[in-house]
């Protein structure tokens, strides 16, 4: 089990921030959450927390990445979605400014703070932006590597992290920094596409469906855009059918990311998505809330089952 993805993305802020004298932080009162705080400590001279104003936080950067500096703004991620879309969208995207939005407690890993507080529409706020990149990454690894990606970047990069600790994902640095999707596990039946925390409920189906003599091929694909179509379609014309899991509603998220992309390709496969059904979360422990939505292991193996069984009839 990695550490908590608030966690590493706070020391690695820190670490980065030893090599890259461009690197500013931006928080809007939450650093203790987001862990932020950690770089406040080691560089308080490159720090700023605004308080509660998240639409200043992205314009304070806006201005500071036109000044020569690499800002990221950390703050929980339905604020910056919501609350900061105006500066983000006129200020930040419009101009191509080097600004990463670093969201933190995205999906549903705000648990305990109930619908208010749960960012399940980002994605497809963020991804719909021009200029915009979108990174959500699976485990702590990932979240390093995509803060160390973003720095390489002359546009806004929107990076969504969970609060909480995840199983590892076995990722490399170079095929991350192409943007390309990590494959889990090599399989001839089904290819399952999950994007974020959701792959490793992916993977867990995968050993559940092996034991049925079913073989998924597991991808975890943590860019949302630009999207590495490439490797899941390739996926899609050995397997057939396809599979995709997110954190996220329905609408505007991964699962529309690759519609829209097979549709241009013509990509012909059996298809279920697996994501949040038009409906806002509720409060409760974080993984029992995502198993009732439909993010577990289990679930995924009984839904490639239940859709390898039609596409046999």
């Amino acid at each position: 089990m990695s550490i908590a993805m608030r966690d590493a993305f706070g020391k690695h802020l820190v670490k980065l921030g030893e090599t890259h004298p461009e690197l500013v932080v931006l928080d809007a009162d939450v650093s203790s959450s987001t862990k932020s705080g950690l770089f406040g400590k080691a560089f308080p001279e490159r720090f700023f927390n605004v308080g509660v104003a998240e639409g200043n936080l992205a314009g304070m950067a806006a201005g500071l990445a036109t000044c020569g500096y690499h800002p990221v703004i950390n703050a929980f991620a339905i604020f910056l979605a919501l609350k900061s879309t105006d500066q983000i969208r006129n200020d930040i995207c419009y101009n191509n400014l080097p600004v990463i939005i670093a969201g933190a407690y995205g999906g549903l890993s705000d648990s305990f703070d109930g619908a208010s507080h749960q960012a399940i529409e980002d994605i497809a706020i963020m991804r719909a932006l021009p200029n915009m990149e979108v990174i959500v990454p699976s485990d702590a690894r990932q979240a390093e590597l995509a803060l160390e990606y973003a720095l390489t970047r002359n546009n806004p990069v929107y990076i969504r992290l969970n609060r909480n600790a995840m199983p590892d994902i076995d990722t490399d640095r170079d095929s991350f920094f192409q943007a390309k999707a990590v494959k889990c596990v090599e399989g001839t039946d089904v290819t399952i596409a999950a994007n974020g925390i959701t792959a490793s409920m992916a993977c867990e189906a995968a050993e559940i469906l092996k034991k049925d003599g079913i073989n998924a091929e597991v991808f975890s694909v943590p860019f949302v855009k630009p999207l590495d179509t490439a490797s899941l379609f390739e996926s899609v014309a050995k397997t057939g059918a396809l599979v995709t899991v997110e954190e996220h509603l329905l609408a505007g998220g991964f699962a529309s990311a690759i519609a829209e992309e097979a549709f241009k390709a013509q990509v012909r496969c059996k298809v279920d998505n697996i994501a949040i059904e038009d409906i806002f979360g509720e409060t409760g422990p974080y993984i029992p809330l995502l198993a009732k939505y439909g993010l577990s292991g289990e679930n995924i193996a009984n839904r490639v089952k239940a859709l390898l069984t039609s596409k046999e009839k």
